[in-house]
């Protein structure tokens, strides 16, 4: 691991963390691994810290001109506060695989648009967990569900790590040597 820390704005930091959490929760809720716990038990932590408080450090990183983290911050905090005041209403289960699959694309885009190793983890993540969640609504398989929140865990662990890094000075990149660069092949 290399140890250079990027230094991450302020606005990144807090955007991660609250991803992070909500994630875990999220992701939590669906394993089923806590007896008595389901992802409806998220909705508080998904609608205040995933959705308007996400929403919020979006805005501020739109401002700060980082478009990225703005962008990725804005939409994903309206996924999570329309997630939190949808559950338990009246919405058949396509509908809500479909909302599922329209933000997984959503993770792709994130996926996609660059941005350091962490970040593109975290958005990959949650972009399998979303796609594994709706194809568990369109089919009704519980076992699709489960899996796909072990992936939302994932994603919520690499983004606690993605912020908690920055802060506590840790590495947060892997080294060129260690990611296959800079090594030649003898024979």
């Amino acid at each position: 691991m290399d140890n250079d820390v990027s230094a991450g704005s302020t606005t990144t930091i807090v955007g991660r963390l609250a991803l992070g959490v909500t994630l875990l929760a999220f992701g939590v809720g669906h394993t089923g691994v806590v007896d008595g716990v389901t992802a409806a038990d998220a909705v508080t932590v998904a609608q205040y810290v995933g959705g308007v408080a996400l929403f919020v450090a979006g805005l501020l990183a739109l401002r700060d001109r980082d478009t990225a983290s703005g962008t990725a911050f804005t939409v994903l905090g309206a996924l999570w506060f329309t997630w939190a005041v949808s559950v338990g209403g009246q919405v058949s289960a396509n509908a809500a695989g479909l909302f599922l699959l329209l933000f997984a694309l959503v993770a792709l885009s994130l996926t996609f648009a660059g941005g350091d190793l962490l970040g593109q983890g975290m958005y990959g993540l949650l972009c399998v967990s979303l796609l594994l969640l709706s194809i568990a609504a369109f089919a009704d398989a519980g076992a699709l569900g489960k899996a796909g929140g072990w992936f939302a865990v994932a994603a919520g662990v690499v983004a606690w790590y993605a912020a908690t890094a920055v802060l506590a000075h840790w590495p947060t990149g892997v080294s060129r040597r260690a990611a296959g660069r800079g090594v030649t092949a003898t024979g």
